[in-house]
């Protein structure tokens, strides 16, 4: 514990929703909820407009439409939400060397180590600061929570929400944390706070009254030391610049149940392509390989592999995963798939005999078409080894293939026609005549956009069909104009 307040800790309020509010004008003041929209999609964030119909994060999609059916449904926009992020995050830096992040809209500092505040008065204005500074920024609102410890500065700033800030003076700690519920506290779950409940413990203060021996023999001597001292106000606690990454892992759950075997080992692929692209952009390699395969009936499988060096390359990671699935039954369908890459080093020291494979393959697969296009070029080279003769069932120019070169076409002849465009609710988009809007909804072929943008008034709605030429996706839009003053 510290004699003065000088770890800060920050939490932007209710972030995806808000990012999403800011970009959306006609959204402002509106119930906005971000998720998964598919039948089995959660809710990663509501805005505090949604939070009073009771929707509130992890909270299952369908139970949000039900209690909230008149708000805005969106996709979430990671990498809008990400380069938000990282202008907050560098505002943090520029306090003091030791910012703590904990997630794309949380983190702690230590003032003190950046010669920014020393008492209680410096720190409040720093805090102040730090605010205003994220409002101009980003035109979005932050939370500040100010202690002499990390546990302290976060239940500040949990106390501050809102839009607010919270400095808890040294000394006040175990009068402040009283009469607060004992869920308020780090690592007490809805399971510890229910055996706490049962043995008539309910608040912060009777936690502390119950003593350490008492907590002890409740709940386990590591959580009841550890429970005894947060209630008492002690967190020693370091804030560390660095967290190592354990893990990289990317993971998709799917509308309706995968059966088809194909379908499957295309999906692992792709995430494994996705788990790679994360993996090389924190700039570690990985060792050990895992896929996870959550079945029909919710039960939840991973399988591993652990390869003779660390690797950041697609092609062995994809190889790697696609042998893990062999090991899977998925009969009875598949709900959720996920690879992910452990045993991270900032190095690579790949299996190079896995490499020298997955190259031989691909260059090979390269050659046969190039020869394949030469041989259609020519008019007719040999064929392969092995290959049927002309005429044959399945031979090319026979019975049920199209001759080389052909087009596919259905029964009439006729070129098969595109797949339909699909357009997420929220996502961006662009109209060469319109500018710059985003999706409201889309089905029955049309799309519907509101064509607004960030700074700008509410915008007129328009409907499309949605193979509409002049329609296309975009990238999101900045939140504030380049000159740096707040749009919103």
């Amino acid at each position: 514990m510290r004699a003065a307040p000088t770890i800060l800790h920050l939490d932007m309020d209710a972030f995806y929703a808000s990012v999403e509010q800011a970009s959306k004008p006609s959204l402002r003041g509106k119930a906005v909820i971000v998720g998964g929209l598919g039948p089995r999609g959660v809710v990663a964030t509501a805005s505090y407009e949604a939070r009073r119909f009771g929707v509130h994060s992890a909270m299952p999609m369908a139970q949000a439409r039900r209690l909230c059916p008149n708000g805005a449904y969106l996709i979430p926009r990671f990498r809008l939400y990400q380069a938000v992020s990282e202008v907050v995050m560098g505002l943090l830096r520029e306090l003091s060397p030791l910012v703590e992040p904990l997630s794309l809209d949380e983190a702690f500092v230590d003032l003190e180590a950046g010669g920014t505040a020393f008492d209680s008065k410096s720190a409040r204005e720093t805090g102040e600061r730090l605010r205003a500074d994220i409002r101009a920024a980003t035109g979005l609102s932050g939370s500040v929570g100010l202690a002499g410890s990390k546990m302290l500065a976060k239940v500040a700033s949990e106390e501050a929400k809102p839009a607010g800030l919270l400095l808890i003076e040294p000394g006040t700690e175990r009068e402040l944390l009283a009469p607060m519920s004992v869920r308020t506290l780090p690592g007490v779950g809805p399971v510890t706070g229910e055996h706490l409940r049962r043995a008539g413990i309910t608040t912060v203060g009777e936690l502390a009254e119950a003593g350490e021996d008492e907590l002890v023999r409740m709940v386990g001597r590591s959580h009841g030391v550890g429970l005894y001292r947060m209630a008492l106000g002690l967190d020693d606690r370091p804030v560390v610049a660095e967290r190592d990454a354990k893990s990289v892992s990317v993971e998709d759950t799917f509308d309706v149940d995968l059966h088809d075997r194909v379908r499957i080992r295309t999906e692992v692929q792709r995430l494994a392509d996705r788990c790679v692209q994360r993996l090389r952009g924190s700039g570690h390699s990985g060792r050990t390989i895992v896929l996870k395969v959550r079945r029909y009936d919710f039960s939840t499988l991973t399988r591993s592999e652990t390869l003779r060096g660390p690797t950041d390359e697609p092609a062995v990671v994809r190889e790697a995963a696609a042998r893990l699935l062999e090991a899977v039954d998925t009969t009875g369908g598949v709900r959720l798939l996920g690879v992910g890459v452990t045993g991270l080093a900032d190095y690579t020291q790949e299996d190079l005999f896995a490499q020298s494979m997955a190259a031989e393959a691909e260059a090979a697969a390269e050659a046969a078409a190039q020869e394949a296009a030469e041989a259609a070029a020519e008019g007719g080279a040999a064929e392969p080894a092995g290959a049927p003769e002309a005429g044959a069932p399945g031979a090319p120019g026979g019975p049920g293939e199209a001759p080389r070169g052909a087009e596919p076409s259905g029964a009439s002849g006729e070129p098969e026609p595109a797949p339909e465009r699909r357009w997420a609710a929220g996502s961006d988009v662009l109209h060469a005549v319109y500018g710059p809007g985003w999706v409201q909804g889309s089905g029955v072929g049309r799309v519907t956009v509101r064509f607004e943008q960030p700074g700008s008034p509410p915008g007129r709605v328009r409907t499309f069909r949605v193979e509409d030429p002049e329609l296309e996706p975009s990238d999101p839009l900045p939140l504030v104009g380049e000159a740096g003053a707040d749009t919103t």
